[in-house]
């Protein structure tokens, strides 16, 4: 089984990997960094390099384990072969980018609206996101927008950590984290948190944080999984995508418009600068 390393740490560019197996043009590595397509985010793209052999990482997904497809001139690398993952950074980060900024827009928009996030799709360049309300009018996108970007300007902090999935469901608030639609076979889920902090060191700064719900809020008389108000986090939620460590690396959030998806959904467009 792969080990799926950008799930700890979003920053890697490059990595050292083993090929395990080879599949006609998908190879299994040992490890990767490279996301598969998965969460409304898009598969990254970047390289493969063996003894002077280059080869495009054209499609990554996630089955029983993570393949990577080849544009494969050639011989595909063998399995044991050591290998050198490049990423494509630019796609990588757009996709951190608009992925925490669907965060903050899904938070602002359940606070304000009353309005659940019900799919999302994320590109390099553009995204746009679903959720469960009647139709917004064009001073509702314009205090959306003004909001979201106050909150990029706050700087707020993103971090993410693992909990087993019954403390998970037994401290966290289901109408966000959602951990209800996870498949039954996973029992630790991941939650990616914008803005408060987790567990009493008060210099953390956004990254992957080592934590289980027993350690986040054991002070001034929480019970496990508990944050006290005013360091509560803006959003708190179950995801296994690829964020920035910080909202002012989003950018500037542009809302370009809206579709109605049916008597009761809305489809927000945005971009970001």
């Amino acid at each position: 089984m792969t080990e799926e390393r950008y799930l700890d740490d979003a920053t890697v560019r490059e990595f050292d990997a083993t090929v395990e197996r080879v599949a006609g043009d998908r190879v299994v590595l040992d490890r990767t960094h490279f996301y598969p397509t998965g969460g409304g985010q898009p598969h990254d793209t970047g390289t493969l390099e063996a003894d002077g052999a280059v080869w495009d990482v054209t499609d990554v997904r996630k089955k029983d384990t993570v393949y990577h497809s080849l544009a494969v001139d050639g011989d595909p690398p063998t399995a044991g072969t050591a290998v050198t993952g490049r990423l494509d950074w630019d796609r990588r980060y757009a996709h951190m980018r608009y992925h925490t900024a669907q965060h903050l827009l899904s938070a602002l928009l359940l606070e304000e609206y009353d309005a659940e996030t019900t799919g999302n799709q994320l590109y390099h360049d553009h995204a746009h996101l679903d959720c469960a309300y009647p139709r917004f009018s064009a001073d509702d996108l314009d205090d959306i927008e003004s909001q979201l970007n106050d909150l990029v300007a706050d700087a707020l902090p993103v971090r993410w950590y693992e909990l087993d999935r019954e403390e998970a469901e037994a401290t966290l608030d289901p109408e966000r984290t959602r951990i209800h639609l996870l498949p039954n076979s996973i029992t630790r889920v991941r939650i990616v948190e914008i803005g408060g902090r987790v567990g009493a060191d008060a210099d953390e700064v956004g990254g992957r944080v080592d934590a289980d719900a027993g350690e986040i809020g054991e002070r001034d008389g929480l019970g496990a999984g508990e944050v006290a108000p005013e360091e509560a986090p803006y959003d708190r939620t179950a995801c296994a995508g690829t964020h920035v460590s910080n909202t002012e690396e989003i950018g500037s959030v542009e809302e370009t418009g809206r579709q109605t998806q049916g008597s009761d959904r809305e489809r927000i467009h945005f971009v970001i600068e």
